[in-house]
């Protein structure tokens, strides 16, 4: 299994696992989940790596329909301004494959933070690590797990 996954048993979280086949030309590896499991992408979150402007590294955690707004993440997480990181430095800091980037189980734990509307649901889903693998589960458990914080970082 993914260190996800693994992570989730460790810590005995209540969560199921979801898997679908994942098309390599898919454009948006989080609307492709939402669509293959017929979920409601609002539901659907997607995990993207940032750098702040002191070089520090953070997760956001947001709906798969919407993008990810700099100011706020940047806010959030105490700094000036916060750019997408560089895929390389993603993948080598998380253990992750772009498009399997999982809040759980990353090499490095960095700061995190998840979308405030992911309370609206009791249940939302995550890559599980790697591409056609999701991980349900309740977004106060996940953020209680990474020591996470909820806030509005999604592009309206």
């Amino acid at each position: 299994m993914t260190p996800a996954v693994n992570l989730a048993k460790k810590l005995t979280l209540n969560f199921s696992l979801h898997e679908y086949e994942h098309d390599p030309n898919s454009d948006s590896y989080g609307l492709e989940a939402s669509q293959k499991l017929g979920l409601n992408p609002a539901q659907v979150f997607k995990t993207l790596v940032v750098q702040d402007d002191n070089q520090k590294l953070a997760v956001a955690c947001v709906p798969v329909e919407h993008l990810l707004n700099l100011k706020k993440i940047a806010k959030a997480i105490g700094s000036k301004k916060a750019v997408m990181a560089d895929p390389k430095l993603v993948e080598r800091t998380t253990g992750y494959v772009l498009g399997g980037v999982s809040p759980l189980g990353q090499k490095k734990r960095l700061p995190t933070v998840i979308d405030e509307t992911a309370k609206d649901f009791d249940t939302i889903y995550f890559s599980g690590g790697r591409r056609g693998l999701e991980i349900q589960m309740r977004a106060d458990d996940l953020a209680q797990a990474l020591g996470a914080i909820f806030c509005d970082i999604k592009q309206e």
